[in-house]
């Protein structure tokens, strides 16, 4: 029996254990029982983005997850406690065992190693992790050129000046503004590229399958790795590799305190957007079945789909190579006449083309850097035009690849595992 299926079926058995110890002990310790099934809750939740989830979340879910198991074991001192401690064994084993059952790997295309193989990098980038890990020194040590970034030098003109002078393979080592830029060039020189996440989320990265807890051993992309074609995505010709904004987010970022105090930022912009006196977006777009609304609060163009609304794999792509944008639109939408109707707070799709029009040039966040664009916004997938490279050693799949969307799936998705069958990865 494979390990993926060994862990689907310990991964059921400990998930039926932990459902009928929940029911024992909210039946039995009623209406304390209560309390502590939604402590667990808050606790399991809060133990899920401790892992998986940005810095920020990270820290703030660990919390979650200590005071909700916490206050869930004081509650149960003078009672069933030997029970709840075996509801969170099995509960933790459950976890871990859907993960691995889930756990995704991209079949990487063999390839030979470049042998020119030159790294950009941003000192700045990520509050200093390329000179906290060493990479200059690690990238020299595999055999690459090294371009470090300065105040004024543009990226875009060293990059074509590095491939003039005999570069056959790129590498970037900062925010995923600069990924675009380098990814951009490769794409259209056909030239291998490799992402190091030496920025501060490292959404690319993660995405790509690079772990980003690895940072120098990215660079082995160039030295062992293997090979997959992905999508890039562009607005007027700029490429981004990650999504476009227009409206709160885009707002918020265009300002001066935003890199500095991002959340009060943004709560700043709210009231300019959605308030009595809000503006809201002066945008016009076309839905899916070709009917024209003015935008609510804000627009997200993406390469490729975002997983959105769903505690797991949320904020993740499950792919990068399927060659449709992702569309998400935050806000009840109105028709021309302001006929406004009841909806869900955002509608998504995906298309491989889609346009903005504005009467005015229009503020955006592109790859979470402040940009203005003209009107109209004309936005298009470009498929499987990036060879990018990643390490044996990483998964080079989404985390979300393979993850269900949601409890029912994931249990249909355990039980064909359970029986030999893969999982299905949703296009």
């Amino acid at each position: 029996m494979s390990v993926r299926r060994t862990a689907a079926v310990i991964a059921l058995a400990s998930g039926a254990i932990a459902i009928a110890l929940l029911v024992v002990i909210a039946v039995h310790a009623m209406p304390r029982g209560l309390f502590v099934v939604g402590l667990l809750a808050v606790a399991s939740v809060g133990a899920w983005y401790a892992i998986v989830g940005p810095l920020t979340l990270r820290v703030l879910g660990g919390a979650a997850a200590v005071i909700g198991l916490g206050g869930s074991l004081w509650l149960m001192l003078d009672g069933r406690i030997v029970d709840e401690i075996a509801l969170i064994l099995a509960a933790a084993v459950c976890s871990v065992c859907t993960r691995a059952a889930f756990w995704a790997r991209a079949d990487l295309r063999p390839v030979a190693p470049p042998k020119h193989p030159v790294l950009f990098f941003n000192p700045l980038s990520g509050g200093g992790k390329a000179e906290r890990f060493r990479l200059a020194e690690e990238a020299e040590q595999r055999g690459f050129d090294v371009v470090e970034l300065r105040p004024g030098d543009d990226l875009e003109t060293l990059v074509r000046q590095a491939v003039a002078d005999g570069a056959d393979a790129l590498a970037m080592a900062g925010g995923d503004g600069s990924q675009a830029v380098v990814a951009s060039v490769a794409s259209e020189l056909d030239l291998p590229y490799a992402c190091i996440p030496a920025g501060t989320r490292n959404h690319f990265a993660c995405d790509l399958g690079v772990d980003r807890d690895d940072v120098a051993g990215a660079l082995d992309a160039f030295v062992d790795g293997g090979e997959r074609r992905v999508d890039l995505a562009e607005v007027n010709g700029r490429v981004f590799v990650n999504n476009v904004s227009l409206g709160l987010y885009a707002s918020a970022v265009q300002r001066a305190g935003y890199r500095d105090a991002k959340i009060r930022t943004l709560l700043e912009a709210v009231p300019e957007m959605v308030g009595p006196q809000g503006s809201g977006l002066d945008l016009v777009w076309a839905g899916p079945g070709g009917h024209e609304h003015h935008s609510g609060v804000a627009i997200l163009v993406s390469n490729n789909r975002y997983r959105l609304g769903r505690a797991v794999g949320s904020g993740t792509r499950p792919r990068i190579d399927d060659g449709l944008l992702g569309v998400t639109v935050f806000g009840a939408p109105r028709g021309r006449g302001g006929n406004r109707r009841l909806q869900r707070p955002w509608r998504e799709w995906s298309a491989p083309e889609f346009e903005v029009g504005a009467s005015h040039p229009v503020p955006a966040g592109i790859d979470g850097e402040a940009a203005t664009l003209e009107a109209p916004l004309r936005f298009r997938i470009r498929p499987g035009v990036l060879r990018v490279r990643v390490s044996r050693r990483h998964p080079g799949a989404s985390p979300s690849a393979s993850l269900p969307e949601g409890f029912r799936q994931g249990a249909l998705g355990l039980l064909a595992v359970a029986m030999g069958r893969e999982p299905a990865r949703r296009a």
